[in-house]
């Protein structure tokens, strides 16, 4: 399942005639170049979930040529759509998804990376998990002075340090999970339903969540800066998107 139906409000005012799964990159558009990373990792049915000018993602998709030179899958993947009406989050549009019997991959449509979806879809299963989340740790630069203070009793807002500009550094949501069906059990019949309401559910009731480190390459191509380091690394012609894996040593996929 690919969640293809946003407005990508970040990359405007590109976005207010193109989704945002379609921007380019080269001569290929993102969701062209993750349907064909899933294919060659063996993900054949293929559901894309769209809404915000679907009719340019389905004019694509149904009347796409393979690009000369692109490797092949062994078969071509199967690529069926539901239409989110009004917007569901990250997670109500499995609801419109028959047949999810299985171990499944949910992804976002705006992402671009060389991590291995099989290498994920094994980790998941052995782990034992109902929910597998990719993360990637990133840094992120404060650009204020933060002030830690004491809370409460005799001393309440006494300042007992001061950081001038601090860098935080997290594991953070590529945007990519693996679930089970029993996971569906906790995703209410209507409404909008995102990732983190779903994680809180399934903690709350004691199920297991596990989290797939990786610390290859990853794009959020909705952040105007790494859709602009993309389309560089592109230029510079370094292409595992399209190829599958980089063959360059300096670049190679690692699972942290």
């Amino acid at each position: 399942m690919i969640l293809a139906g946003g407005r990508g409000t970040r990359l405007a005012p590109f976005t207010s005639v193109l989704p945002k799964p379609l921007m380019p990159l080269g001569d290929r558009s993102v969701l062209e170049i993750v349907v064909g990373q899933l294919a060659r990792s063996g993900f054949l049915d293929i559901t894309l979930s769209v809404g915000y000018l679907s009719h340019l993602i389905r004019a694509v998709f149904d009347n796409r040529d393979l690009h000369p030179g692109e490797p092949l899958p062994l078969k071509q993947p199967t690529v069926t759509y539901v239409h989110e009406d009004e917007p569901l989050g990250t997670v109500g549009p499995l609801r419109l998804v028959d047949g999810l019997d299985d171990s499944f991959l949910v992804m976002n449509g705006d992402l671009l990376t060389d991590l291995d979806y099989e290498e994920a879809l094994v980790w998941h299963r052995a782990s034992g998990s109902v929910l597998t989340i990719a993360t990637q740790r990133r840094e992120t630069r404060l650009d204020y002075g933060v002030l830690h203070v004491e809370a409460s009793g005799a001393n309440a807002n006494r300042v007992t340090r001061f950081e001038e500009k601090p860098t935080i550094t997290a594991d953070v949501s590529m945007g990519i999970y693996i679930m089970e069906p029993r996971a569906l059990e906790f995703v209410p019949s209507s409404g909008a339903f995102d990732i983190p309401d779903l994680v809180t559910a399934l903690l709350d009731a004691g199920e297991p969540v596990g989290s797939f480190p990786y610390d290859g390459l990853w794009f959020d191509i909705g952040r105007p800066d790494d859709y602009e380091r993309a389309a560089t690394a592109w230029e510079n012609g370094h292409r595992p998107f399209l190829e599958g894996r980089s063959q360059s040593d300096a670049a190679r996929r690692k699972v942290r």
